[in-house]
Order: structure tokens, then C-alpha cells, then sequence
């Protein structure tokens, strides 16, 4: 893409990846994205200050954030790729609304770490943990915490890997959605959605209908959600114009 850019004279290029449509909204208005016909990879353009910004979905789960950073890391050649979402708070030291930039980042799967870049302002703090499944209890999530874990997601790990591969620049920028540490979120409340992260009409119909008890929950970690996406689309730009 861009061939003929003179290396020394470019912009710099920042790919944005988040799981969800709803997490990567707030960022079109912030980033001035729009549809883009230049790389099917990053069907969407922007900028921040001198910064350009291509920016995709990546999908739910660590397999489809991993394929989906290996085709816009070799299709466009960013400079930096950003992780924006939303993530699931463990212990004390966070709550619903904070937004999470990780010292570093466990693969719970692998055992592996990995260290994001520093981009912005924001000082790195605790670890952020990556995993397919839904933590299986609250002791699981205690455990996690004594080992300095304050969030848990389902792609940024996989993520990490990918641009450690191929040698380019990353960071996250994470906020609190809701609580993985109370076992309120589990299988259930993760099949409203389907797996590009879009709602499950179907899903949610059944779940109201057979379990009217939660409809409470699925209030509060909508409004928990949607505050939280704005947060970390909040950050992440902020960190993207300091490029």
C-alpha cells in the first residue's frame, strides 16, 4: 500500500484494532475514520494530528485477533498497532469506567508475556490477561489478582504475539466494562454475541425471556459498556495525536 511514499518524508501510520463494532465506534468521530477502498485489510481511514490511522475489526477470540493482525500488519505497514476495547475488572485496585494501559500482557493460555510499547501520556500499571474462555469462578479471577492481573480480555495477547512477529510497535488501551471477578458474566451473557462481536437479536430474546431475573445485569453492563468503550476510545486517540 502507498508504494511509492518516500520512507524518510512519510506520515506515521497507526492501525487501530478493536473486537467490536460498538468498540470501534466511538473512534470515528475522534480519528475522523471513514470507509476506505485502499486495503481490504483496513477498511477504514483517519487521522489524528499528523498521524494517519487505518483501523479494522478484529472479531471475538484470540484466533480471529490474531488472523486479523497478521493481514493489516503485512497489507499496510503500520508504524504502531493499537488495541482499543473494552475488558472485564479484577480486584480492587480497578472499576467499571477506568481505563487500563498494562504494564504487560499474559497469554493464560500459553503462559507467555508480552510488553506493549508506551504510547501517550497515561504511566503503565498491573497486567492485562488474554484468554478464550470466561474466567470459571470468582477464585479463578482471585487467583489472577495475587498474580498482579487487574483485567482480563479475549484478543489483546494474541494480538501482542502477531506484532512481536513481525516487529512492529504495539500498545493497549483497555476500559472496564464490568466485573470478571463475581461471576455474573458468564457463558450466557458471552452468547448474546456473535462471534464479529455484533448482537445475537435471537440470543438476547431468549436469555430476557427465560431468565427475566437479569435483565438488571444486562442494564447495568450495557451502560458499564458503553461508557467504557468511550473511555478507551477516549485514551487511545489521545495517545495516537502524541505520535
Amino acid at each position: 500500500m502507498d508504494p511509492d511514499r518516500p520512507a524518510a518524508s512519510r506520515r506515521p501510520r497507526v492501525a487501530v484494532l478493536a473486537p467490536m463494532p460498538s468498540e470501534l465506534r466511538p473512534l470515528f468521530a475522534l480519528l475522523r475514520l471513514e470507509r476506505w477502498d485502499g486495503c481490504e485489510a483496513a477498511p477504514f481511514r483517519g487521522s489524528a494530528g499528523r498521524v494517519e490511522v487505518v483501523a479494522t475489526l478484529t472479531g471475538v477470540g484470540m484466533t480471529a485477533a490474531a488472523a486479523c493482525a497478521a493481514r493489516i500488519i503485512d497489507a499496510a505497514s503500520p508504524d504502531h498497532v493499537v488495541v482499543v476495547g473494552i475488558a472485564g475488572g479484577i480486584g480492587e485496585s480497578i472499576a467499571v469506567g477506568d481505563v487500563v494501559v498494562p504494564d504487560r500482557v499474559l497469554d493464560l493460555e500459553s503462559g507467555v508475556t508480552h510488553q506493549p510499547c508506551p504510547l501517550g501520556d497515561r504511566p503503565g500499571r498491573g497486567t492485562l490477561a488474554s484468554a478464550n474462555a470466561l474466567l470459571e469462578s470468582p477464585e479463578a479471577a482471585a487467583e489472577l489478582g495475587e498474580r498482579g492481573v487487574i483485567a482480563i480480555d479475549m484478543e489483546t495477547a494474541a494480538i501482542a504475539a502477531v506484532c512481536e512477529q513481525r516487529g512492529c510497535p504495539w500498545s493497549v488501551f483497555r476500559a472496564i466494562s464490568d466485573r470478571a471477578d463475581d461471576g455474573t458474566t458468564d457463558a450466557a451473557v458471552l452468547g448474546l454475541i456473535d462471534s464479529d462481536g455484533s448482537p445475537n437479536l435471537a440470543a438476547v430474546a431468549r436469555f430476557v425471556l427465560t431468565r427475566p431475573h437479569r435483565i438488571p445485569q444486562l442494564v447495568r453492563l450495557a451502560r458499564g459498556s458503553s461508557a467504557a468503550m468511550q473511555a478507551a476510545a477516549n485514551a487511545a486517540a489521545a495517545a495516537i495525536e502524541r505520535l
